[in-house]
């Protein structure tokens, strides 16, 4: 018996007109509608976190063009995948079976190929670089989905060629409105504060609040009420949700249990959002800063292994880079505390905002030219802070 779709993929719209959200981009006027409009598609970037619409958005693209739409996703895919993909769309006189991730018929691959790429973060520098030539010369139009910062998780060169466009969580309202299409789907009833529970539940991730109306239903039957749903939560089996509030309650564990010098405490968490498949390169980015924020100045030495761990996690990958990070985890708990450095370079950068761009002290200033050494560029005077604030003090150690 062939499984029954998921209701987030049956509920899909196939329009922007039936598009949910995303107005700065989707609205008239806006840029995805006019590079649909004007068949103008382009490599993109959709930055957004989960739930709000990125593979929906796509596979509306896909569907007003002649190219071969392509969907891949980099937790699964490697270079072997898109090296076949290259291959199929330079050699379209050859006649080929059709792809089982193609959605499109190889008849359609003229033009080159619509690539999505999901959680395009995941893919490595090699990966990423492998998409490089055939992405300057049309062979693959990408559109990458990333739930993580693109400035990060990006290589600057793929970054030029595309254009990033961000998205944002759904607001409640529009959550709403996608619950009572689901609703109708499925052809259940759901009481008014129900949707406003499922609404305020999803936090802008849709999915997310279908996801929890179809398994009530399955539970409950066609009469969906608060205390339901409530019931449904409870019975289910609690996990790492790296979208929701379990993503950041843990991160913030780990963080403060090493703050507080707490190694146990901090490898608990370290195991549970590793177990949980968090991105290891989170975890390794905020040790760098905690290498700076919390330690700081007491062992100056924690922010090279802290870079060292960082590194470890890109070369050596998961799962043996778990030891990586727990060596890493460890020291950071166990080194002595100090925000000295932190705190000043906020309160410098207060005073920044407060003064504006006070005038350098002419010692301090570069002096390339003759009259410009006549009026005392260069000169030292003693003087490092503008004057106006020379008795201030940003820096105090501990």
């Amino acid at each position: 018996m062939t499984p029954t779709r998921p209701l987030a993929d049956r509920i899909r719209p196939t329009t922007l007109d039936d598009f949910i959200g995303q107005a700065h981009l989707v609205g008239p006027g806006k840029p995805l509608r006019l590079a649909l409009e004007n068949q103008n598609l382009r490599s993109m970037i959709f930055w957004g976190p989960p739930g709000v619409g990125k593979t929906t958005l796509a596979r509306i693209l896909a569907a007003a063009t002649d190219r071969e739409y392509v969907e891949l996703s980099a937790v699964s895919a490697g270079k072997k995948d898109l090296a076949t993909l290259v291959e199929r769309v330079k050699a379209p006189s050859q006649p080929t079976q059709r792809d089982l991730f193609s959605m499109n018929e190889p008849s359609r691959q003229s033009s080159g190929a619509l690539l999505f790429l999901d959680e395009i973060h995941r893919f490595n520098r090699a990966q990423q670089d492998f998409l490089l030539p055939y992405v300057e010369d049309g062979t693959l139009v990408l559109i990458g989905a990333t739930t993580e910062n693109p400035s990060f998780e990006v290589i600057s060169a793929l970054l030029s060629r595309s254009q990033v466009f961000v998205l944002y969580a759904l607001t409640p309202d529009e959550v709403a409105r996608v619950i009572r299409q689901g609703a109708d789907e499925l052809r259940v009833a759901v009481a008014d504060d129900a949707v406003g529970f499922l609404s305020t539940y999803a936090n802008g991730d849709a999915r997310k609040a279908l996801n929890l109306l179809e398994t009530t239903a399955g539970y409950y039957g066609n009469d969906i009420t608060l205390q339901t749903l409530k019931d449904t939560l409870q019975s289910k089996q609690i996990r790492y949700d790296r979208s929701a509030d379990e993503h950041y309650d843990t991160i913030s564990a780990y963080i403060k249990s090493m703050r507080a010098s707490q190694p146990d405490a901090a490898l608990y968490y370290l195991a549970r959002m590793v177990a949980g498949g968090e991105d290891p390169k989170f975890i390794a980015r905020r040790m760098v800063i905690f290498a700076s924020e919390d330690v700081g100045m007491a062992d100056p030495h924690a922010l090279t292994l802290a870079n060292a761990v960082f590194r470890a996690v890109e070369t050596v990958g998961m799962p043996e880079a778990g030891i990586n990070l727990a060596h890493g985890t460890v020291y950071m708990a166990k080194a002595p505390k100090s925000r000295s450095a932190y705190n000043g370079y906020k309160t410098a950068l207060a005073e920044v905002q407060e003064s504006g761009n006070l005038p350098i002290p002419l010692g301090l200033r570069n002096a390339p030219t003759q009259l410009m050494q006549e009026l005392g560029y260069g000169k030292p005077s003693g003087e490092f802070l503008p004057s106006q604030i020379d008795d201030v003090r940003f820096y105090d150690p501990d």
